[in-house]
Order: structure tokens, then sequence, then C-alpha cells
């Protein structure tokens, strides 16, 4: 059996994929910023160095989106590990339901 792989799709299937976690990171490293600087942790120009890093950043991904046809792809991509994200947190705050829906459903 041969196993045959469409090498464009691959490759696009791959930057998807390495785009998307790039921002996933970019997010959290977002957050992390906001709190730090909400905690005065930061000077005013490592405040300023972070935004304009974070900006940079920004603003590379879309280029890349853009230059690969990728917006789209990331989007879903993005929207489909929030869904994830989003029930085991919900798993986690709410166990006793989750519990309880998996014995109505059944094995």
């Amino acid at each position: 059996m041969t196993l045959r792989v469409d090498e464009g799709s691959l490759k696009n299937g791959v930057l998807t994929l390495v785009v998307t976690l790039v921002e996933v990171i970019q997010e959290a490293l977002e957050h992390q910023a906001l709190r730090r600087i909400e905690g005065g942790d930061l000077t005013e120009e490592e405040q300023e160095r972070l935004g304009q890093a974070l900006l940079d950043l920004d603003d590379a991904l879309e280029q890349i989106k853009a230059d690969h046809g990728l917006t789209a792809s990331v989007a879903d991509l993005h929207r489909g590990l929030d869904d994830v994200v989003d029930e085991l947190v919900d798993k986690l705050v709410n166990p006793a339901r989750w519990a309880e829906q998996s014995r109505r459903e059944g094995p």
C-alpha cells in the first residue's frame, strides 16, 4: 500500500497549526503582560517595549496568514481549540454536572 500525500496541503496544514499555536501563546503572553502591568511589576519603559513586541508579533502573524492564505483556516482551528479548552474548563469547574451527563448518555 502506498501512502500519497499532497505536499502543498501538508505544508498548509502544518503552517496553519504552527501559526495557531503561536497565536494561542501570544494570547497567554498578553494576559500575563496585563497582570504584570496591573500589578505594577513593570516600568513604563518595560511596558512600552512589551507592548511594541506584542504588536510586532501580531503584525508578523497577520502577514504570514495573508501571504499564505491561512486567515480562515487559522481562525477555524483557533475556534476549535477554544471550544476544547472551554469544555475542559467547564468539566473542571462543574464535575458533578459532567458526571451526571455521562451517566445519562451511558457507555
